[in-house]
């Protein structure tokens, strides 16, 4: 009983923190306290939802819009210079349908760098998204997507190729 209460304490703190008005204050928050990997020069905009902060890896120049929900369970790293619209949602853990009680299955998730992922997509467990890759804005990624690919769709297919130099760019510089 007392551990619910702890656990619900920790996940109230959280929320609280999502809500602050100061990025800096908050970036400090979820270092210090949460110990999210979060690079300097990485923006996490706010009224996020975060599980297991700390196994979750922000790379320098990164962006995560609002309102995002980030699952660290199994592990979550996103690489340097991503832009993640707002309310993207990365899960690492599911239930697995097939077997009785519906337990928990999953696994780590790696964004690589200079990825988009667009604003309402999705990305399940166990999944990487490729180094420069587009995700379109209400994709749900089931699979592993290719450097420099764009997918869309539910579930996401390969609808176009980026070209390589599409990636001189940084998004905390905007």
């Amino acid at each position: 009983m007392l551990r619910a209460y702890a656990v619900g304490l920790y996940y109230l703190g959280l929320r609280l923190t999502a809500s602050l008005p100061s990025m800096h204050l908050r970036n400090a928050i979820l270092r210090g306290i949460y110990g999210l990997k979060l690079d300097r020069g990485a923006i996490l905009m706010g009224r996020f939802d975060l599980r297991r902060p700390q196994r979750i890896r922000i790379g320098r120049g990164t962006v995560v819009g609002d309102r995002c929900e980030l699952d660290g369970r199994e592990g979550l790293t996103i690489g340097q210079n991503v832009n993640i619209s707002s309310e993207v949602k990365i899960y690492t853990l599911q239930h697995d349908y097939r077997r009785p009680g519906l337990p928990n299955s999953g696994g780590p998730v790696t964004v690589e760098d200079y990825a988009w992922l667009s604003t309402r997509c999705t990305i399940l467990p166990g999944v990487t998204i490729g180094r420069g890759s587009v995700v379109a804005a209400g994709a749900v990624v089931t699979k592993d997507v290719a450097p420099l690919t764009v997918v869309g769709g539910i579930p996401a297919i390969v609808i176009a190729q980026r070209p390589p130099e599409a990636l001189d760019y940084c998004p905390a510089d905007y």
